[in-house]
């Protein structure tokens, strides 16, 4: 595992509507993509990074210069989109920001010092602009607000140039020993219908699909070497932070995954993570077992080297999603095998080909599947519904031989009751009916 430089790279949407104040009727119009930044942020979370690097395209933007911000605090709001209520300050990591310019500097790419103060000078507003403030507005939340930002602009350089600029950045993160997470702040086409902000373009939606999939297929080479004339046909804004951040993983054993994609407004919004450790090992071995049974039709052994830790034995669910959404999901209340080891790869194989809402999974499918492995907790008895929590709690409900179980923290469901409700619902058991209530814990593995 990558110990210091960037050890995660993500691809961030910043539409403002993003955020509650400012999304208001519309924010149901873009579910997929606030959840995809509310998992982004806790896999950012998991890295635990020291430092946050963002470069946004509505920075200052220069023709062969990167502007980095050197004010301290970095601070802004949504003024310009009508709500100066959401506010935000963050501490800038000058020492990294000047290590940058530094590294930088060595391989012929100039990177300046540029003050939010001045930026009335070119017409622009004072403050961190949305490019910045709409990925930190979910990674604030669950990283938590006094973790230090690095802030920068991208400019009019050649590939090479912005992929060597990602180099010097995990070169000076190296140096001073800092974990840190790159923010490729972003929209894709902007002209995806005819009412986009920028206007229609067939080639909007080529784009668009040709980079989610190149991202899907961890296939760096074809990012990198996408036609000049589809980027900009396409109207985006997104594709020069994503070579600099591939630049920043440069001979790392990457694995990408992308989160979501939708286009609602005319726009394309995609949320991906690029890193040499983005899963988890119970997620690898999950990810494991189902390609080879869809390819080859054989169950894989646990690997020899298996931490202690999932030699014992309990209970597990595996949940598979392709761009967010379900694709399968199978688990054992108790262990039927073992090992937690081998419990996850018959439940991931299963949730791959034996869950009864879904088709088997088609080995061109497998490379757009996320993995997540959820490791049950002893189940403990309880009485009534006050003792619930459907965020930290699962619940087991039982009625002699029937029996439901719901995982914990699973979207829209906000009540003990709506998650006793769908437990019994799955169980065969009617809502009237009286039941057994069990709760347990589990610890969720990405």
């Amino acid at each position: 595992m990558k110990q210091t430089g960037v050890v995660l790279c993500v691809l961030a949407p910043h539409p403002p509507l993003l955020i509650p104040e400012i999304g208001k009727r519309d924010i149901n119009a873009v579910k997929t993509t606030a959840e995809a930044m509310d998992e982004m942020a806790r896999r950012v979370n998991q890295s635990e990074p020291d430092v946050i690097i963002v470069i946004s395209p509505h920075a200052p933007l220069f023709h062969d210069v990167i502007a980095i911000l050197v004010d301290d605090p970095l601070s802004g709001d949504f003024s310009g989109f009508g709500v100066s209520e959401a506010r935000y300050s963050f501490w800038n990591d000058l020492e990294l920001a000047n290590a940058i310019m530094d590294e930088a500097a060595q391989i012929g790419v100039r990177v300046h010092k540029f003050s939010l103060q001045g930026k009335e000078r070119y017409g622009t507003p004072t403050g961190l602009d949305h490019g910045v403030l709409v990925p930190m507005h979910f990674l604030g939340k669950e990283v938590g607000q006094d973790i230090p930002i690095v802030v920068m602009g991208t400019a009019l350089l050649s590939r090479d140039e912005l992929y060597d600029l990602g180099k010097a950045i995990d070169k000076a993160a190296q140096r001073l020993r800092r974990r840190a997470v790159l923010v490729a702040s972003g929209d894709l086409s902007h002209r995806l219908t005819r009412d986009a902000p920028a206007g229609y373009s067939v080639r909007g939606r080529e784009f668009d699909e040709k980079l989610m999939q190149l991202i899907r297929e961890t296939d760096i080479q074809g990012i990198l070497s996408l036609d000049d004339s589809l980027l900009e046909q396409a109207g985006e804004c997104g594709y020069r932070p994503v070579v600099t951040a591939l630049g920043a993983l440069d001979g790392d054993d990457l694995r990408s995954e992308v989160l979501s994609y939708e286009g609602p407004f005319g726009v394309g919004y995609g949320c991906a993570l690029f890193g040499p450790e983005i899963e988890s090992l119970p997620a690898k071995l999950a990810r494991a077992a189902v390609e080879t049974y869809v390819k080859h039709g054989k169950t894989i052994d646990p690997p020899e080297d298996v931490p202690q830790e999932f030699l014992r034995q309990a209970g597990v669910f595996c949940t598979l999603k392709t761009d967010g959404e379900l694709r399968g999901c199978i688990g054992t209340i108790e262990s039927t095998s073992g090992s937690i080891a081998e419990e996850i790869i018959g439940n991931a194989i299963a949730a791959a080909t034996s869950d009864p809402r879904f088709f088997p999974v088609r080995e061109d499918e497998l490379s757009s599947l996320s993995y997540s492995v959820d490791v049950l907790m002893p189940c403990e008895h309880v009485r009534d519904l006050d003792e619930l929590d459907p965020k930290s709690y699962g619940v087991v409900v039982r009625k002699g031989r029937r029996r439901g179980l719901l995982l914990p923290d699973i979207e829209g469901v906000d009540t003990p009751w709506e998650q006793v409700s769908i437990a019994k619902r799955k169980a065969g058991i009617g809502q009237n009916e009286e039941v057994e209530l069990e709760r347990f814990k589990v610890k969720r593995y990405t």
